[in-house]
């Protein structure tokens, strides 16, 4: 009977992984009350609770692949669209769209979870806003991701992203659109056909002069409107972090180095404790997708959820496809 109450665990496991369950929560800002909408995959009452916070343009459905696989391991994910993004409303200024207003909408969202404790999963602004909760006192961050974000962050790099994002793109066809993101995204690495179509379709909103544009507030843009001339230094909140931090860079980046990945390894109190482990991800850039198995399975490895045998059946996978490879670890948390 032990054995048959395991099996049906695992089903409905794998029943509440297969697909995500939408949700919204109200936060509280600049211009009064906004709507955050996120995801929810895998067992509500999960032991672990995982939380997978996108880049700047992006959105939470970048993380779909991800979310399916770690649910699958028995994890409650859940995936916000930050303020602005995706599903969730639009603030009502562009001069609103601050860090502050990011953390202060994800920890009503953690604050409705009604756990103590979560799993941080952040790439690019979503690994700074984990940095900036993980280092508050009492912080409920027990493990951390930095998907291709640091203590030091390219000034060129971040030129780059407010340049691409003061432009008001406009696309005829999500085909075209599609076309742009295998472009400029190419440094997420090798995906699949069906998951650049995932990416181009969540991406997308129906323009009302016609045709499509990206699924953003284009105000998200007004924090890179002046030109940034030297790199973010981000070492006063990396050396209050002291929670097992896993740091994983594309080893063509031109916003994370390896310069700042090797002092992370060796500065603060977390790299003090051997809580930190750096791996870097061949053929990509900024930032890696996170869809690939071996990316996948070394945030696993690192968050202790247990490996399983359906890799191949998650959203967008394909047999045989190309890869990217990861890297042997810098150095590994103890």
């Amino acid at each position: 009977m032990a054995a048959q109450a395991r099996l049906n665990e695992v089903a409905r496991t794998r029943s509440t992984a297969a697909e995500p369950r939408h949700g919204h929560v109200s936060v509280l800002g600049h211009g009064g009350f906004r709507r955050l909408s996120y995801l929810e995959w895998g067992p509500p009452k999960a032991p672990r609770t995982v939380i997978c916070v996108h880049g700047v343009s992006r959105m939470g459905r970048d993380f779909d692949v991800l979310a399916a696989a770690l649910a699958e391991a028995g994890a409650r994910v859940i995936v916000p669209d930050l303020p602005g993004r995706g599903r969730s409303e639009w603030l009502a200024s562009p001069a609103h769209y601050t860090d502050r207003a990011y953390t202060g909408a994800l920890s009503t969202l953690i604050a409705r979870l009604d756990v103590e404790l979560v799993d941080w999963i952040g790439t690019s602004l979503g690994g700074h806003l984990g940095m900036l909760m993980a280092a508050e006192h009492g912080s409920p961050i027990s493990r951390l991701v930095l998907n291709d974000f640091g203590a030091r962050v390219s000034a060129a790099a971040l030129r780059r992203i407010g340049a691409y994002l003061s432009r008001r793109w406009r696309f005829e066809s999500i085909e075209e659109l599609e076309a742009h993101l295998r472009d400029i995204h190419e440094p997420f690495g090798q995906l699949t056909d069906a998951q650049w179509k995932h990416l181009a379709h969540h991406s997308a909103a129906r323009d009302p002069a016609g045709g499509f544009r990206f699924h953003f507030d284009p105000g998200i843009a007004r924090r890179f409107a002046i030109p940034i001339y030297m790199d973010i230094v981000l070492w006063h909140l990396w050396e209050k972090i002291t929670c097992p931090v896993l740091v994983l860079r594309g080893e063509d980046s031109d916003l994370l180095t390896t310069a700042t990945t090797n002092e992370m390894l060796e500065r603060g109190p977390a790299a003090k404790l051997g809580r930190v482990s750096v791996v870097e991800i061949a053929e990509c850039g900024h930032a890696p997708a996170l869809m690939d198995d071996q990316q996948i399975a070394v945030i696993k490895d690192f968050l202790q959820l247990p490996e399983t045998s359906k890799s191949a059946s998650r959203p967008g996978a394909a047999p045989g496809a190309k890869t990217s490879s990861v890297r042997l670890p810098l150095a590994r948390a103890s």
